[in-house]
Parts: C-alpha cells; structure tokens; sequence
C-alpha cells in the first residue's frame, strides 16, 4: 500500500462493492470503521446509479475496539438479513478492520442464515480493486453453481441441434467503463448471429442466474480484469469454452464475430458482410489523412489500453509511442503487446511516474484514464478517456458503446475531435494578429456597426522562473508560438537545448532557427 494524493484503483473491498451493487439481491456486510462509507459516493455521484449500494457497514468507533467489536459484526449481519432479505449475503472486511482479525466468514457461518453466505478473504494491503471484483465475482460462482458440478472426467453433453446457441456476458460491473452500453452493443451483435444471452453477470444478474450459468453453451468474457477467473473456472468444472478476442475496433470486433461462430458452429459471412462501421473510411478520407503517423501515448487498464494500442495503430495510422497499464494482473500480456510495437510497457500505479513519462514522449495524443485528462490539461496535449477509473463526464446519458462496430465509430469519434480541436486552437493562434481574429474584435458582420477597436498589444515574453531551463525573448515566444501545437513542445526543448550546449544566455528568433536549421540536419 502506497500513500498517495490519487490512485488508480481502490482498495479490494471496493471491487466487491461494484459485484454486490451490479446484482440486483445480493448484500454486502462491509466490517469497517466510520468514515468508510465513502465508497458510496463512487456509485451515486459518479456512476449516477438511482440507489445506493446494497452495503451494511459496521461502523465501529475507536471507542468500540476495547469492546466486543465480533458481536457488533454478527449483529450487523443478522440485521441485515432480516431487513434486505437477500438470496445470498457477501462478508468482509475493509482495509482497516482487516487488521484487528474479526474473521468476518466464521462469524457469520456461526449465525447459520438460511441463505448462501460468501466470506471474502481480500488482502487490503497486497491487492486492489479489479483484483477484488474478480475475486468477489468469482467466489459467490463457486458458492451458487458449484454445486451443480459433474463428476470428474464427465463430458458435457452436445447442444441439441434444434435449440438456438446461447452463451453467457460476462464481466459487466457497477462502475465500468462503458459496461451499460457495451453489454447493448454486443447483445445486439450476438442477436444478428442467431445467438442468444442467457445470463448477463454480474451486472443485473440475480443469485439464481449465477447458479445457472452452465445452462449457456459458452461464454464471452468481455471484461478480463474481472471475468476471467470465473470463465477459467467455469471451463475446467462444466467444459465451458470463453471467448479470447475483446471486441473494441472493427478488427477486433470481426475477430469476435468468428470466434463466436465457431463456438456455436454458425456461419458468420452474412454478418460480416454487413459491417456497419464508419471507422475505416473516416481514417481514409481527406479529412483524417493528416492524422496519420500522430504520435500517440496508451495507459489504462489492461483490457482497454491493449485494444486501444492496436486501433490506434492499426485503423487509424497513429504512431504509438508509450503503452502501460495499471493492471498488474495482467502486465505479461501487456509487456508482449509492447514488445510487439517495438516498446517498453509502463507497468505502474503511481501518476507520477506516468505524468513523467508522458512529459519524456511529448505525445501527440493521450489515450488514457481521468489521471492522464488532467495530466494532458496541464501539458497541453490533447486527451481522449479510454478506460475507467473515469469522471461523471465519462458517464455519459447517451448511448455511447466502446465495443462492436458502434463503438468503434464512437472511439473515431472521441480520438480524432481532439486533434481537431487542437488543429483549430492553432490556426486561431496563427491568426491572432489579424485585424478580424484578434482578441475582442467584432464579428464581422457586425464590423459596420462597431466602433473601432484598439489595436492589441503584443503579448508578453514568458516569464522566467527558477524552474525555467532558459530565459526566452519576447520575440521569440511570438515567433515560437506560429509552431503547430503538436510539435511546439519538442521546438521548444530543442531550442534550449541548442542554447545550452552554446552557452547562449537568452533565445531570441535567429537562435531559434539556427537550432531550427540544426536539427533539420
């Protein structure tokens, strides 16, 4: 555990949190001290969710620790079944109940509640949230289908052939990234196959639709980070396959689409003949050439920055310069995708490392978590968010999917209107000295009927700080500023870089293009 002023994921107890609250009568009995309820506000405030998390706390006070605090669990846990009456009862601790050992699964057997009881044993101080929602998720499977099991060595039985393929969703959460309308989408997409959604879990799933996931013949996992050691699970105890390929981008998604067709042994051509993607002609047309070859940084998760990567190089002709991940978890998958671009992968949870990084790359474009918005912001480099943890604004009302062939004119969408943005915010600056795009200057079909405005004065030169490398003259960050935004940064640093290297005590235009000139070499 690392003191921090913003983290990447919280701890593990917020994962379960985001299963207990995407099912609709499962309860979460959180062992914690006050003050822990804060994880409320992620859902109501954040996500927007109409009520508040199906979660009990303790709430003890450090005057309750030279008490019984075992008895005010198991009361807590009885209270809370015989309010809520749920189908099956989560037990756990957060980070810091976890360290006075209450056991919270033994207290709560002991009751002898007539419903399933899950105790989660979540290693506040060595693991985090996804990890804990993979595990949550996980666990009350077991509990529910497991006992539904077959004997070792049993062979699962062949679909009947008059049955229509079903298969199961999984990975959905409270609190992801796009999950609502993802789930939309690829229903949709497996409806036009002829393939039907038995179960969708954890979001909206019930206790009983957990116990009846090995009805569906296969499952497609579309969150890794928290579906994927239940899908193991459910392959080695019923022979259930899962699907591989997350469908983000038209490649992907194709690649989905035949991977589902042979699971549910379905002719996938007329559905790929019917692609309805705008991406790959918008990343061809005149509009988008000069997009090309935009150097562009990934981080994320790991499900959403290793597809981003592979959009952004292949269907839109960027550049990737940087790929990481704050998903340990996953970062041997994440290190070989990196290796395959020719890069070295930032395994990290620590902002400042990745703000360091960005500012070494000077990309282009950042395609990141709400942590790299605010790092791009500050570095004036365009942003798009491509993966949680994510802001209210990334909680969007419309339908606005990451996955299938929507979603992928969605991330056309969302990646290229910020360089746009960027490209208009610089031919304003080149213009800004034109008597009709200068500041305070009247539209110009108003001109007529406005007085004259004062010519403006020229800005000022940049104001040298201790932290300044060099001192620049006003003319020269006039002239500086005519560079196109997406390689301003790089101009500047090799232009203090050359004055460096000569002993040059303040830049003025000539030393700005002898460094120009220098490095056109």
């Amino acid at each position: 555990m690392q003191l921090t002023l913003w983290t990447y994921e919280g701890p593990p107890h917020v994962g379960a949190m985001r299963i207990a609250t995407a099912m609709r009568d499962v309860h979460y009995v959180l062992h914690a001290p006050q003050g822990d309820t804060y994880a409320d506000l992620l859902f109501t405030m954040i996500e927007r969710r109409g009520a508040r998390p199906p979660v009990t706390y303790t709430t003890f006070q450090a005057r309750d620790l030279g008490s019984d605090t075992a008895q005010l669990l198991q009361n807590a846990i009885r209270d809370a079944h015989e309010r809520f009456r749920p189908a099956a009862l989560l037990v756990g601790a957060s980070c810091t109940a976890e360290l006075i050992q209450d056991d919270p699964g033994g207290l709560a057997r002991a009751l002898a509640l007539p419903v399933p009881v899950v105790p989660l044993e979540l290693p506040s101080y060595q693991r985090k949230e996804n990890w804990g929602a993979a595990e949550t998720f996980y666990q009350l499977t077991r509990a529910l289908a497991g006992a539904r099991a077959p004997a070792a060595g049993s062979v699962r039985p062949a679909r009947d052939p008059q049955r229509r393929p079903r298969c199961n969703l999984l990975g959905p959460t409270a609190l992801g990234f796009r999950h609502r309308d993802d789930v939309i989408e690829i229903r949709s997409l497996l409806g036009q196959l002829g393939i039907d959604v038995s179960v969708v879990a954890p979001e909206g799933a019930t206790a009983a639709d957990l116990a009846r996931l090995p009805d569906a013949d296969f499952n497609v996992v579309l969150y890794p980070e928290i579906a994927g050691p239940t899908a193991a699970w459910l392959q080695r105890t019923f022979g259930m396959p899962f699907t591989r390929h997350v469908p983000i981008g038209v490649g992907a998604t194709r690649d989905f689409i035949r991977e589902v067709a042979e699971f549910a042994g379905i002719d996938a051509g007329p559905v790929l003949e019917q692609e309805r993607s705008r991406l790959p002609w918008y990343s061809r047309s005149v509009d988008s050439t000069y997009l090309t070859g935009k150097r562009v940084f990934v981080f994320g998760d790991a499900t959403h920055a290793m597809a981003a990567a592979r959009v952004a190089r292949d269907e839109l002709g960027f550049n990737v310069v940087g790929l990481g991940t704050y998903s340990r978890e996953l970062a041997r998958e994440v290190r070989e995708l990196a290796r395959a671009f020719g890069l070295e992968a930032l395994i990290s949870d620590d902002y400042l490392e990745v703000e360091a990084r960005i500012s070494e790359l000077q990309p282009e474009l950042v395609l990141g978590t709400q942590m790299e918005r605010h790092i791009a912001k500050r570095l004036k480099i365009p942003c798009a968010v491509i993966s949680a943890p994510a802001h209210v604004q990334d909680f969007p009302a419309r339908y606005s999917p990451q996955m299938g062939f929507e979603g992928a004119n969605v991330l056309f969408d969302c990646w290229v209107h910020p360089l746009m943005m960027g490209l208009e915010e610089h031919l304003l600056g080149m213009f800004s000295n034109d008597h009709e795009f200068r500041n305070g200057a009247a539209p110009s079909h108003l001109v007529a009927t406005q007085p004259p405005a004062s010519a403006e004065e020229p800005s000022a030169a940049r104001a040298v700080t201790a932290g300044d490398p060099m001192p620049w003259a006003q003319e020269a960050e006039q002239e500086l500023g005519k560079v196109p935004f997406f390689v301003r940064g790089k101009a500047r640093r090799n232009t203090e870089r050359f004055a460096h290297e000569r002993g040059v005590s303040l830049i003025t235009v000539e030393t700005l293009y002898e460094a120009k000139a220098h490095f056109a070499r």
